[in-house]
């Protein structure tokens, strides 16, 4: 392979690290099928992968190629909520909720890349720094507040300032790229209709040798056979490589809990309403950022940043050995764990990833879990085991294979965001 070849297959490499968040974000925007500009509800918790028994979820994917949109939250009381907003890029750019925002009713315009219009007054303005965007609301909904949540879901609303406009929608591929090809033909369409922060499209002209900044014409369709050749080569090592860095590429282990706190601090250009433009908060170099996003939209599409929640989750115990739902484990907190808005340990099967059903219905156990018991000393143990035990008030159902227990911290303190909060080993007993 000559110099040239070699550049070119590194270039694809790069290519694919910057561009596989764009790409997997928007694949999951086109997934969701809804309308956009209008909610969906999630009713009631089921057992879908890594569903979150804390919470229901209200989705929306934004388009605002028409103009602004208006969006109205009711008054949620003291509950815990937060919308979260992600551009197209996955970037954490904004949060509304209680931490953030309060809990009383609010409006904000939501406006558009570039928009110089009008602005209403009593409306707090959020600029949005994609076309398309995803919002993501999470509301707390502990056992009977379903009817509750369910009416706080139907208040929210989204209106467009200018509802006769049509939507552009996504990008597609332009006929007659090959396969192997269309993740950069893809992508090449993508950077053009979500064109990021001024110095990200200083980066992105290295991509030029490649073809991704042409404005028209695919460069990918009959390319010749060297040029796609080179750039398969890149795209197969990319992705090895991701591979392993999301397997990798993590904070160290806590008493055999991970729990990375600054794996969302990529977003270094759009800081609305909620977020932190702080250094604690944001990665100082850009390439690691770009290789973060990567990894992040691998293993935690849409994840928060970590002073929103915090999730740190344990597959080992006390001796090293894998949890499995063959033995009976403890799990000892001296105190609650340092959350404002209230915390659980959830309960997931492996490799799965998926909640365990069980005789008492019961996913998680936490701050909102009814009849907890104390111990003397006003610790709380609770039992992580497949067996159903004679005093069932503090057990956390287990598969009868491999497991991974979750705890869930949300608005966490001052101890949990500077890393003395240790979570306590799960012990074998």
């Amino acid at each position: 392979m000559d110099l040239r070849a070699m550049d070119l297959t590194t270039l694809a490499a790069e290519a694919f690290q910057y561009g596989y968040p764009l790409l997997t974000n928007l694949a999951a925007v086109e997934r969701d099928g809804g309308a956009y500009n209008t909610f969906t509800h999630q009713r009631r918790f089921d057992d879908r992968r890594n569903a979150n028994p804390d919470l229901l979820y209200s989705t929306a994917r934004l388009d605002l190629s028409g103009g602004p949109l208006w969006l109205g939250i009711p008054d949620t009381g003291d509950r815990y909520h937060v919308l979260q907003f992600v551009d197209a890029w996955t970037d954490n750019f904004a949060y509304v909720g209680r931490r953030s925002t309060g809990t009383g009713e609010r409006e904000f315009l939501l406006v558009p890349p570039g928009w110089a219009g009008r602005e209403a007054p009593g409306a707090q303005v959020i600029r949005i720094p994609t076309m398309v965007t995803t919002l993501i609301g999470r509301f707390a909904c502990g056992p009977g507040d379903a009817d509750e949540v369910h009416a706080l879901q139907d208040a929210l609303r989204i209106d467009p300032m200018y509802p006769q406009i049509p939507l552009d929608g996504l990008p597609h591929p332009q006929a007659g790229v090959p396969e192997d090809l269309l993740f950069f033909e893809t992508l090449r369409r993508s950077l053009a209709a979500f064109p990021p922060s001024p110095a990200e499209r200083r980066y992105q002209r290295r991509f030029a040798p490649i073809g991704l900044l042409e404005p028209r014409t695919s460069p990918y369709a009959g390319a010749p056979r060297e040029f796609r050749e080179t750039l398969r080569d890149g795209l197969a090592a990319a992705r090895d490589q991701l591979e392993e860095e999301a397997t990798t590429r993590h904070a160290g282990l806590v008493n055999g809990w991970t729990n990375d706190l600054h794996l969302f601090d990529f977003n270094l250009d759009y800081f609305e309403v909620g977020t932190l433009d702080t250094p604690e908060w944001t990665m100082p170099d850009r390439d690691e950022a770009h290789l973060m996003r990567a990894v992040a939209a691998r293993t935690g599409l849409w994840g928060n940043h970590a002073y929103e929640v915090v999730a740190p989750t344990v597959h080992k115990d006390r001796d090293g050995e894998r949890l499995n739902g063959a033995h009976r484990y403890e799990l000892r907190f001296p105190g609650p764990p340092p959350a404002d808005a209230g915390w659980s340990v959830a309960m997931y099967d492996v490799p799965g990833s998926r909640p365990v059903p069980n005789q008492l219905d019961r996913r998680a156990i936490g701050a909102a879990t009814p009849g907890l018991r104390r111990d003397p000393d006003g610790s709380l143990t609770i039992r992580l085991q497949h067996e159903r035990p004679d005093d069932d008030a503090n057990w956390l159902p287990a598969p009868e294979g491999e497991f991974r227990p979750v705890l869930r911290m949300y608005q966490p303190g001052p101890p949990v965001l500077r890393g003395e909060f240790q979570p306590p080993p799960v012990v074998k007993v």
